[in-house]
């Protein structure tokens, strides 16, 4: 229901009561003449215009005044006694309390209270353009005029955020909470995360120095060390290393041939590791990491490659072969020549003979009387 209502004047003595919780706004012949208190009043009527004079009864469980005559009551001595006025210009703001409580939070403009049943407290604040800082802080932005009087900025942990007014740097913010009054001037606040981040350059078609087309991935990790750098020197920073990460890695493809290219891939990736710190460091970033994926070959790349593998591989086999021969051949000529050298150890290797002839036989050989050695020779 609306607070304020009117109460017509008759031809008539009117007799009209002001509650407790309300105030009468008189008027006489249109014009605002006084603000009645609680109790009851006489009006006669004037008989020749009826309805001229009238009486607005306004509850006071509303606490803020509205009225479209505001500027009018405000400057008479009743509103000084009932209201508390206030006439905010375009920087300033201005925080009510009641009993401890946030009643409203007002920006410029002429605004009124009511004193009853308690006087407001009225916190007047120069907006500017700088940090809004309260100790009540969240209070005020959980008010829905304050939410919409203020541009709240919140920045995690792990991120860092520039503030910028109209395109113009103005505050470097730690994790927190943070709230700026909203005035004429764009207001952009803009967070750089601080942890470790992956860039894939994937499908990046380069032709080697020996003109193979070759398809490589390379995966990169980097870290924003100077926020500021990072969003004020370059547009996005994470576009512009993944556009010289592109540059670095086709120069480093482009002055390799194939053989070499697959022979050390880890050389590559310190190469274009070296491009990029370079380039990187320049706008706030730390390149930790560098390293190349895949490469994939095309389909009659891989043919004559597996046909170069098996080859070599065929030769390897083919030398080892070789050198095994060599060596048992060697062998046996080193066996021979001791052999021919020394008459026992012929001795030695026949009855090793003998004996793996004889194993596994159920052969007996029976010696007579006399010389046992010239026996087992007759035998062997």
């Amino acid at each position: 229901m609306d607070p304020s209502f009117t109460i017509p004047v008759s031809n008539d003595m009117l007799k009209i009561y002001i509650k407790q919780h309300e105030r009468g706004l008189l008027f006489r012949r249109g014009d605002f003449r006084a603000i009645l208190g609680p109790g009851e009043y006489r009006l006669w009527a004037n008989l020749a215009r009826p309805g001229r004079d009238w009486i607005e009864a306004v509850s006071l469980t509303v606490p803020r005044f509205e009225h479209p005559l505001l500027s009018v009551i405000a400057r008479t001595e009743d509103a000084a006694r009932e209201l508390t006025v206030l006439n905010l210009g375009e920087t300033q703001r201005a925080l009510i309390w009641r009993e401890g409580r946030l009643l409203d939070v007002i920006g410029p403009g002429l605004h009124a209270y009511w004193n009853a049943p308690e006087r407001v407290g009225v916190e007047r604040i120069e907006a500017g353009e700088g940090r809004f800082d309260h100790p009540r802080l969240d209070t005020i932005l959980h008010h829905a005029q304050g939410r919409a009087l203020l541009e709240v900025v919140e920045v995690d942990a792990a991120s860092r955020t520039l503030l910028l007014r109209n395109g113009e740097l103005v505050d470097e913010l730690e994790p927190g909470r943070y709230a700026y009054w909203k005035g004429g001037r764009s207001l952009r606040a803009v967070s750089v995360d601080g942890r470790e981040q992956t860039l894939d350059v994937a499908g990046q078609e380069i032709m080697t120095a020996d003109k193979v087309t070759l398809r490589l991935t390379l995966a990169a990790t980097y870290r924003v060390t100077d926020a500021r750098r990072a969003v004020l020197i370059v547009g996005d920073h994470a576009q512009t290393l993944y556009r010289e990460a592109q540059l670095a890695l086709r120069a480093a493809i482009g002055t390799r041939t194939l053989d070499a290219l697959l022979a050390d891939k880890e050389a590559v990736g310190g190469e274009i590791r070296h491009a990029l710190e370079q380039r990187a460091t320049a706008f706030g970033v730390e390149v930790r990491g560098v390293g190349v994926k895949d490469i994939i070959l095309p389909g009659e790349m891989k043919v004559i490659l597996n046909q170069v593998i098996e080859a070599e591989k065929k030769a390897q086999a083919d030398l080892i072969r070789r050198r095994e021969e060599t060596a048992s051949a060697r062998s046996q000529a080193n066996t021979a020549k001791l052999l021919g050298e020394n008459p026992l150890l012929v001795r030695f290797k026949e009855l090793e003979m003998l004996q793996q002839v004889l194993s596994g036989s159920n052969v007996k050989i029976v010696l007579g009387r006399g010389d046992l050695i010239e026996q087992v020779r007759t035998l062997v």
